[in-house]
């Protein structure tokens, strides 16, 4: 089986794109699950129910989200949809559901979503131990399970692979929108990428107009966050798993 994850998806720029690209990707490398971040989608805030129906239309099994998952008030109006997860150590009242399970091919797939505490300036659990539980809950009720990851801080995201090397099949991580190059298959077969990047402008600094990022940092004053406009670029990655083990055989980064 070939699962396909999608760095996030940032602003206009960034669904286009994906409308570009994806159906390409999915045709040329027989893709036969996709997950997409669609944090970012809306503005970079948050996504709204036509951005998350075009996203579907586009062969999308999951979308995952983050901490800007309740950015755009109208989530609530589908956050409880089966094909959308937001983080599972968000608050329990909160509404939606941290993870699923789906199938495909004939396997069972449980998806999660997690967020990370380290300078994320949003309230919640412990991903370590809510992932854990998660873990635990599921893991004789399907093949495989691979978690999404939104957190900031490198340390945190490699610290939770190797908490749960062995016990996961994939872990890969979003949010800081830079495609790292440390893909590896952990020792006991889990396999790992610290980011997967994102789908958005190109010329940009994480999504953000340049000028506008620019101005932060030099005058420290709260210059209006701006999304970057022009040409877009699509980053994701491939995860290739063996249909008698269900563990993953082979990680390819996958930029257009």
């Amino acid at each position: 089986m070939k699962i396909l994850a999608v760095g996030d998806i940032v602003g206009k720029t960034g669904l286009q794109k994906l409308k570009e690209v994806l159906p390409k990707v999915i045709k040329e490398n027989e893709i036969d699950f996709v997950i997409v971040n669609g944090e970012n989608a809306a503005d970079g805030m948050g996504i709204t129910e036509k951005m998350y129906r075009e996203i579907l239309a586009l062969n999308v099994n999951v979308v995952t989200m983050g901490n800007h998952t309740w950015g755009k008030k109208e989530i609530f109006n589908f956050i409880d949809d089966k094909q959308i997860i937001r983080p599972a150590n968000y608050s329990k009242n909160n509404p939606g559901r941290g993870y699923d399970i789906y199938e495909c091919k004939g396997k069972k797939i449980a998806v999660i979503n997690l967020i990370g505490r380290t300078t994320m300036s949003v309230l919640s659990e412990n991903p370590f131990t809510v992932a854990k539980e998660i873990v635990s809950e599921v893991k004789n009720k399907v093949d495989m399970i691979i978690i999404d990851f939104h957190a900031e801080a490198t340390a945190e995201k490699i610290a939770l692979s190797y908490y749960l090397d062995g016990e996961i099949t994939i872990l890969f991580g979003t949010h800081t929108h830079v495609q790292t190059a440390d893909e590896t298959i952990l020792e006991k077969g889990t396999a790992y990428i610290t980011d997967i990047g994102m789908t958005g402008p190109a010329k940009s600094v994480i999504g953000m107009d340049v000028g506008a990022s620019i101005k932060r940092f030099e005058t420290s004053l709260p210059e209006k966050y701006k999304i970057a406009e022009g040409k877009g670029k699509f980053n994701s990655c491939l995860f290739e798993v063996d249909d008698k083990t269900n563990k993953v055989t082979k990680i390819t980064r996958i930029n257009k």
